[in-house]
């Protein structure tokens, strides 16, 4: 399997984004923003109430948008009718939507978000299946959760998977998850069976047993999230293969 777009190109998290100038994450003008400037974009899927799989990155829609609540409570028209503090006339693109966009002009390295639940809900997982096959350019799919990663082996082994990750202790994010879980989180011991292809670790908390092991050992690329001063760059550079920036310009030398 050829992995070498993974760390071709630097990765623009959640695209090329500034909120100053009206390009808010995981929008389209932040998508062609990065691909003006040949960066890899990162970004997030959540599910709609309906099934369909929708560019965003948090669970409800507060923070970013006019609207209000959980993104998987609303229909996708719902989603869509709700416009973007910063930038009115964005909507929530659907995932087909930003792949039309793309074309296969730069890599996409895709999370599927998950919220740890037992038995886990796959739904996600199956429409992001549905959607990308069909695509012709350059593309991963990652997630937190080991049991998205493993569905992805069982719905779509021809699909390059991975594993994002960090120290696991945010109790807001792993609050639910006993210690013996979230210790396996943070060092992947579940890679036996959950097979990815490369790893997404946490700048901050690198260098790490797990990732440095499948980096070395077993030639497993490995990038990180999310390099945003100089000091992490240059980390980066001794501990990965690339890296996931944002608030910068990462062709221009730190």
């Amino acid at each position: 399997m050829d992995l070498a777009f993974l760390t071709r190109r630097p990765i623009a998290h959640r695209g090329y984004h500034d909120i100053g100038a009206g390009r808010v994450e995981n929008t389209l003008s932040a998508f062609r923003a990065a691909i003006d400037r040949d960066f890899a974009i990162e970004c997030d899927l959540q599910l709609t109430a309906d099934g369909e799989a929708v560019v965003f990155h948090d669970f409800t829609l507060d923070r970013l948008t006019t609207g209000s609540g959980r993104v998987d409570a609303l229909p996708l028209a719902a989603v869509q009718a709700v416009a973007f503090k910063a930038a009115p006339d964005e909507r929530i693109p659907t995932l087909r939507q930003m792949l039309d966009l793309v074309a296969g002009r730069v890599p996409l390295v895709i999370e599927i978000k998950s919220e740890f639940r037992r038995p886990a809900d796959l739904r996600l997982v199956a429409r992001a299946v549905e959607v990308l096959k069909g695509y012709a350019g350059p593309f991963a799919c990652m997630s937190f959760d080991p049991e998205m990663v493993a569905a992805l082996g069982r719905l779509a082994p021809g699909f390059v998977r991975g594993i994002v990750a960090d120290d696991a202790t945010d109790p807001d994010h792993y609050g639910d998850l006993g210690a013996l879980e979230r210790f396996a989180l943070r060092h992947i011991l579940h890679a036996p069976r959950t097979r990815p292809h490369f790893v997404s670790y946490a700048i901050r908390h690198l260098p790490a047993p797990g990732p440095t092991l499948l980096r070395k050992v077993f030639g497993r690329p490995l990038i990180c999230w999310t390099v945003r001063t100089a000091e992490q760059r240059a980390k980066a550079a001794r501990e990965t293969d690339q890296i996931t920036f944002e608030g910068f310009d990462a062709d221009v030398p730190a």
